[in-house]
């Protein structure tokens, strides 16, 4: 990554969150957006999910509160194509004809919530709330692994090795086994991993290593 994308990466994840309306509706839209601008929060709306996607910035922090019935894409197909291509901003679903079927498949697919129109102010800001704090949760925990991976990148192969090992619970005879090296050398690099780490117990660095889990 260079650094200009970099940068454009931290400014967009680092602003404040918004609310992305996705409704052919325009009465909601309007209502909508002026509902959630009425307690200072950014919000934004689209007729299409064309426009949404030629505007939207996904890297920002946020939600979307997405109608089932749509031009094109139906918001359920919507979602799947949101999976498809990186995006994990979390969804809240809207309708006017929902039924019990569309509403178990959002939710398995991802979904916050799925809500009937008409539905009360109350219910959709709790909902966008609800959203809201899982995709900043989301960020949180995604910084913090890339933290960790960063620290990982300062490991020279073998020190990657041990502590792969040590991660596993092995004792450094064992490592220096597996390894063909001596247990000397095992506790040298040992305590280089500690140090890059960052960390102060094998604990610790068993926590940051899971951190790494699924990247």
């Amino acid at each position: 990554m260079t650094n200009a994308s970099a940068a454009s990466k931290a400014t967009s994840q680092s602003a404040s969150p918004i609310v992305y309306v996705v409704d052919d509706d325009e009465s909601i839209r309007e209502s909508l957006v002026d509902l959630f601008r009425s307690i200072q929060m950014d919000a934004v709306s689209f007729a299409t999910t064309t426009a949404f996607l030629d505007t939207a910035d996904l890297r920002r922090p946020g939600c979307i509160l997405l109608d089932i019935r749509l031009p094109g894409l139906s918001g359920l197909d919507f979602q799947l194509h949101l999976e498809r291509i990186g995006s994990r901003m979390p969804i809240v679903f809207m309708t006017g004809f929902g039924d019990i079927p569309m509403s178990v498949r959002a939710m398995k697919a991802g979904a916050v919530d799925f809500l009937t129109k008409p539905f009360r102010d109350q219910d959709i800001l709790d909902a966008v709330g609800i959203a809201i704090e899982k995709d900043m949760a989301r960020r949180r925990e995604m910084a913090a692994s890339d933290a960790v991976a960063s620290l990982v990148d300062t490991l020279t192969p073998r020190e990657r090795e041990v502590m792969a090992a040590v991660v596993k619970g092995l004792m450094n005879k064992q490592i220096a086994y597996d390894l063909g090296i001596s247990e000397i050398t095992v506790k040298l690099h040992r305590g280089n991993v500690m140090r890059k780490m960052q960390v102060r117990s094998v604990a610790d660095l068993v926590r940051k290593a899971e951190m790494l889990e699924g990247r």
